[in-house]
């Protein structure tokens, strides 16, 4: 592992005990996320990508295998808030307003009143929402909620940024606009991105690598690393490197399926 390595896993395995019997979640999973990579997750439903990602956060332990997140275990790296977690829905109370919604996690962690003013702003200008933070979750469309959750796990400032199909809820343009913000607010704060996807086009457009896993139990069977710059516009999905880089995964989730 380089000093380099924002997330190392090694030999991770995850069994779940159910009613039913065991469910292999997760088997002998390495990956090694470098600082500043964008990298999706992307395989069929129960493949465990979520999982992974939580073991990553510290939200599952896993059963079998090592994993160091900013070189300390989950446990120290959530303590340390090392990454913030952005869910599937934005999650945000209704009876607070936006602002309100990104202030909760630094008034948990006990920074000033000015402070968290200060991050607030900050995190509301980085995700375009400057003007909202009056507002309360119903006043704004789902894009808009989204982008506050993204703030709110931005607020904070840490390294990592861990999100869970976060625009799978969302209209094919509305999710298009998000995915190109997103692109943009990478390259201007450099986090590390992990990013759960079932959406092909959307893990070629967003990375920097792309974690193709196989059917339960789930396994990394290619780690596809992209070919394409890091300033994309929207219609650089129309061109053939795009479309082979597409192809790649496609086939990729395919043999993943074949092999298990």
């Amino acid at each position: 592992m380089s000093d380099n390595t924002a997330i190392s896993a090694r030999g991770i395995s995850l069994t779940f005990e159910t009613n039913d019997g065991p469910v292999h979640a997760l088997k002998d999973v390495d990956l090694d996320i470098e600082r500043g990579d964008f990298v999706s997750f992307i395989g069929p439903s129960g493949c465990g990508k979520t999982t992974f990602l939580r073991v990553i956060a510290d939200l599952e332990k896993p059963t079998a295998g090592e994993i160091s997140v900013n070189g300390l275990d989950p446990e120290a790296a959530r303590m340390n808030r090392a990454y913030g977690y952005v869910f599937q829905s934005a999650g945000l109370f209704p009876w607070r307003t936006i602002a309100g919604n990104i202030k909760l996690p630094l008034e948990i962690m006990g920074y000033s009143q000015e402070e968290q003013e200060e991050r607030v702003q900050a995190a509301l200008s980085l995700v375009e929402l400057d003007d909202f933070g009056g507002k309360f979750p119903w006043q704004l469309s789902g894009g808009m909620q989204q982008r506050a959750s993204i703030a709110r796990a931005l607020s904070f400032d840490a390294d990592i940024l861990l999100m869970d199909e976060p625009f799978g809820a969302l209209d094919e343009i509305v999710r298009d606009h998000l995915n190109e913000q997103l692109l943009a607010l990478w390259r201007r704060t450099k986090k590390t991105i992990g990013f759960v996807t079932h959406s092909i086009p959307e893990a070629v457009y967003l990375s920097t690598k792309i974690v193709v896993m196989s059917p339960r139990p789930g396994r990394i069977t290619e780690v596809i690393e992209s070919t394409l710059p890091d300033e994309r516009p929207l219609d650089i999905r129309d061109t053939p490197e795009f479309m082979a880089l597409s192809h790649r995964v496609r086939e990729g989730l395919r043999g993943g399926h074949q092999d298990g």
